[in-house]
């Protein structure tokens, strides 16, 4: 089986648990007049009788968005948001309150009220078995404890939006309008349990993404590409800007010319990265546990079972060096992993959560993840990919007497239970003859997650990351992802289209 690594570039070592702890405490407890006496106690009171465990969650983060239109600022943005969550968790059923005041006064009402509404039936005079927290001994160490920013100031990133933006108008005189985003984000979280968890994280997070218009006399198309991850806003170089600018501006002036996507049943090609989005919705979501616990998966009951075409290997990683989705912790405290979910096509792991881990007797793989310290985490994916195979992508595309080469998608959907999914690429060509053609558009992948595994004939030797731009939403909270895979040839692909 192959386990190709996803590296960017190593990380400082010095960036260790007890470092990323030690900073979590400074600007979390130590700046709101806090310790870890006073945690404790928050945590005793979250045990009444018969809970099983209870946690508290603490979060800062200071967010900073700039956009650019017509070569102007059309909006700038910067907010600061913290507060506290407390969780008691009795069997499938949880307590939660939370609070924007971070304090003792505040931390002693969320964890009254959390062990008031888990004591609903119970007898309300039980309480309280002491606990003793310590901090991690390990974590994930995927990314430094920087600052997004990198030391750029407002000027800079104005700059920076400016320069993509006549980058863009100097490619070709048919691309009228540009606009260009970037946000910053550095969010500082503790995470305190009854189970004796004690975990701090620094986060990065960095976006920057630009869109296209193109025109010519009888049509307008557009075009999008960004980037970003858990890395400094000045690592943006200018190979990296360059490659963005010419992806958004190369799918605007291709579609330009692109006619209408044929329908019917076809072989189907998607290139790597980004088209890994179809694999992180269609198939990822119905791995996490929780869908499996209440038994909303189309795989549930399958482990073991091979769900995929043989060479199919699939993981979540949340240790990948600088990757959007990556966690060096997650939002319970647990060490970031690396979980094989697929081997060679068959199923072999599930995501995640404490919950889901405690109530379905096995252990939590590193995918407790919340929105913000006002929700609840549950399972969800990290960075998500398909590994490698051993065909090069050329031979691929040669295989192939008729069908699409899909490059690009944009949006999609996917029902959980069923598997049914449908995405539109963004970006897509004919294959004929075992060579790529015309530009097409229109084109619809239609199809059932399970069915189209195991439907994957060849897979490609030119593993990718899609550019660090993913976001994932389950149950109306949206999380930092990353998908990928290489190069794939799948069979008896049902595309929707008009027919030209």
């Amino acid at each position: 089986m192959s386990t190709t690594p996803l590296k960017r570039k190593p990380i400082p070592m010095l960036m260790t648990a007890s470092h990323r702890l030690a900073l979590a405490q400074d600007r979390l407890l130590v700046a709101n007049d806090l310790d870890i006496n006073q945690l404790q106690t928050g945590l005793s009171g979250l045990w009444a009788r018969g809970a099983d465990y209870g946690d508290l969650y603490f979060e800062l983060t200071t967010r900073d968005a700039w956009s650019l239109e017509r070569g102007k600022v059309a909006r700038a943005a910067f907010s600061i948001s913290q507060g506290v969550g407390a969780r008691a968790v009795n069997g499938d059923n949880t307590a939660f309150a939370y609070s924007s005041d971070i304090s003792q006064k505040a931390i002693s009402a969320i964890t009254a009220a959390a062990r008031s509404m888990q004591a609903q039936g119970q007898d309300a005079g039980a309480t309280g078995r002491g606990v003793a927290i310590a901090g991690v001994a390990r974590d994930a160490r995927a990314y430094p404890a920087i600052e997004a920013a990198g030391g750029m100031d407002s000027v800079e990133k104005v700059a920076l939006l400016q320069r993509l933006d006549q980058m863009a108008r100097a490619i070709d005189p048919r691309i009228i309008e540009v606009s260009a985003q970037l946000s910053v984000e550095d969010t500082t979280v503790l995470v305190a349990a009854t189970d004796g968890t004690l975990a701090g994280d620094v986060r990065p997070l960095v976006r920057l993404d630009i869109s296209v218009i193109a025109e010519s006399p009888s049509k307008r198309s557009t075009g999008a590409a960004g980037g970003g991850g858990r890395f400094a806003l000045s690592e943006f170089s200018a190979d990296r800007l360059e490659k963005m600018v010419r992806k958004a501006t190369s799918i605007a002036l291709t579609n330009l010319g692109a006619k209408p996507s044929p329908a019917g049943e076809m072989t189907v090609i998607l290139g790597s990265g980004f088209p890994g989005v179809l694999l992180h919705e269609a198939v990822g979501h119905g791995l996490e546990g929780d869908f499996h616990r209440k038994r909303e998966s189309v795989f549930n009951g399958m482990i073991g079972q091979q769900i995929a075409a043989a060479g199919v290997n699939v993981f979540d990683d949340a240790t990948l060096p600088e990757a959007r989705g990556s966690l060096n912790v997650d939002d319970e405290g647990v060490a970031g992993q690396r979980n094989l979910l697929i081997e060679d096509g068959r199923l072999v792991g599930l995501m995640h959560d404490k919950t889901s881990a405690r109530l379905m007797g096995c252990s939590a793989t590193g995918n407790g993840r919340r929105q913000s310290y006002a929700d609840l985490p549950m399972p969800r994916m990290t960075n998500t990919f398909l590994d490698n195979g051993s065909y090069d992508p050329q031979e691929i595309i040669a295989s192939v007497r008729n069908g699409i080469y899909a490059v690009e998608f944009s949006g999609g959907t996917v029902d959980i239970t069923s598997g049914q999914f449908n995405f539109s690429a963004e970006q897509a060509f004919l294959i004929e003859n075992g060579k790529v053609t015309a530009a097409i558009e229109g084109a619809t992948l239609i199809g059932v997650g399970n069915q189209t595994l195991k439907s994957i004939s060849m897979i490609g030797n030119d593993l990718a990351l899609d550019g660090g731009v993913a976001l994932c939403g389950k149950h109306g909270q949206m999380v930092a992802v990353g998908v990928g895979q290489p190069t794939i040839r799948i069979d008896n692909v049902v595309v929707g289209g008009a027919k030209g």
